[in-house]
Protein backbone atom coordinates (compact mmCIF):
# COMPACT_ATOMS: atom_id res chain seq x y z
CA UNK A 1 0.00 0.00 0.00
CA UNK A 2 2.80 2.42 0.88
CA UNK A 3 4.51 1.55 -2.40
CA UNK A 4 1.43 2.62 -4.37
CA UNK A 5 1.24 5.97 -2.61
CA UNK A 6 4.97 6.49 -3.20
CA UNK A 7 4.53 5.87 -6.94
CA UNK A 8 1.51 8.17 -7.07
CA UNK A 9 3.47 10.90 -5.29
CA UNK A 10 6.36 10.51 -7.74
CA UNK A 11 4.02 10.70 -10.76
CA UNK A 12 2.34 13.80 -9.32
CA UNK A 13 5.71 15.44 -8.63
CA UNK A 14 6.92 14.70 -12.17
CA UNK A 15 3.71 16.14 -13.66
CA UNK A 16 4.09 19.26 -11.48
CA UNK A 17 7.66 19.65 -12.76
CA UNK A 18 6.46 19.36 -16.37
CA UNK A 19 3.75 21.95 -15.69
CA UNK A 20 6.37 24.32 -14.26
CA UNK A 21 8.53 23.85 -17.35
CA UNK A 22 5.58 24.49 -19.64
CA UNK A 23 4.80 27.67 -17.72
CA UNK A 24 8.25 28.93 -18.75
CA UNK A 25 8.21 27.39 -22.25
CA UNK A 26 9.91 28.18 -24.66
CA UNK A 27 12.47 29.65 -22.25
CA UNK A 28 13.79 26.27 -21.09
CA UNK A 29 17.23 24.72 -21.31
CA UNK A 30 17.98 22.02 -23.91
CA UNK A 31 17.94 19.43 -21.11
CA UNK A 32 14.52 20.60 -19.94
CA UNK A 33 13.29 20.59 -23.53
CA UNK A 34 14.45 16.98 -23.91
CA UNK A 35 12.73 16.12 -20.63
CA UNK A 36 9.44 17.55 -21.93
CA UNK A 37 9.66 15.59 -25.16
CA UNK A 38 10.48 12.37 -23.32
CA UNK A 39 7.68 12.90 -20.81
CA UNK A 40 5.03 13.44 -23.48
CA UNK A 41 6.25 10.58 -25.71
CA UNK A 42 7.13 7.92 -23.16
CA UNK A 43 5.92 8.66 -19.65
CA UNK A 44 2.67 10.59 -19.66
CA UNK A 45 -0.66 8.84 -19.51
CA UNK A 46 -3.74 10.32 -21.14
CA UNK A 47 -4.85 11.50 -17.70
CA UNK A 48 -1.49 13.21 -17.11
CA UNK A 49 -1.75 15.07 -20.41
CA UNK A 50 -5.33 16.09 -19.68
CA UNK A 51 -4.36 17.40 -16.25
CA UNK A 52 -1.48 19.41 -17.72
CA UNK A 53 -3.67 20.74 -20.53
CA UNK A 54 -6.30 21.88 -18.05
CA UNK A 55 -3.81 23.80 -15.89
CA UNK A 56 -4.41 27.51 -16.68
CA UNK A 57 -0.87 28.49 -15.69
CA UNK A 58 0.68 26.07 -18.19
CA UNK A 59 -1.78 26.53 -21.06
CA UNK A 60 0.23 29.02 -23.15
CA UNK A 61 3.39 26.91 -23.00
CA UNK A 62 1.45 23.68 -23.45
CA UNK A 63 -0.23 24.96 -26.62
CA UNK A 64 3.08 26.16 -28.07
CA UNK A 65 4.89 22.94 -27.17
CA UNK A 66 2.06 20.84 -28.57
CA UNK A 67 2.04 22.78 -31.85
CA UNK A 68 5.80 22.38 -32.22
CA UNK A 69 6.24 18.76 -31.11
CA UNK A 70 3.04 16.78 -30.66
CA UNK A 71 0.70 17.82 -33.47
CA UNK A 72 3.31 17.91 -36.24
CA UNK A 73 3.68 15.10 -38.75
CA UNK A 74 7.20 13.74 -38.73
CA UNK A 75 9.02 11.98 -41.55
CA UNK A 76 8.47 8.74 -39.66
CA UNK A 77 4.70 9.41 -39.61
CA UNK A 78 4.68 10.07 -43.35
CA UNK A 79 6.64 6.86 -44.08
CA UNK A 80 4.18 4.86 -41.98
CA UNK A 81 1.23 6.41 -43.83
CA UNK A 82 2.79 5.64 -47.22
CA UNK A 83 3.47 2.04 -46.19
CA UNK A 84 -0.10 1.66 -44.99
CA UNK A 85 -1.49 3.04 -48.26
CA UNK A 86 0.83 0.77 -50.27
CA UNK A 87 -0.29 -2.32 -48.33
CA UNK A 88 -3.97 -1.45 -48.71
CA UNK A 89 -3.53 -0.72 -52.43
CA UNK A 90 -1.70 -4.03 -52.86
CA UNK A 91 -4.47 -5.94 -51.09
CA UNK A 92 -7.10 -4.24 -53.22
CA UNK A 93 -5.22 -5.12 -56.40
CA UNK A 94 -4.80 -8.74 -55.32
CA UNK A 95 -8.48 -8.96 -54.43
CA UNK A 96 -9.62 -7.39 -57.70
CA UNK A 97 -7.21 -9.45 -59.83
CA UNK A 98 -8.29 -12.68 -58.12
CA UNK A 99 -12.04 -11.98 -58.32
CA UNK A 100 -13.99 -13.96 -60.93
CA UNK A 101 -15.61 -11.90 -63.65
Amino acid sequence: MANSSTITAAVDARRAHVEALLTAYPDVTPEEHALLINWFKREASALDVALVASNPAAQRGYRKFRAEHVDRFTTKDMVRALLFVAVVAGLVLVTVAGAPV
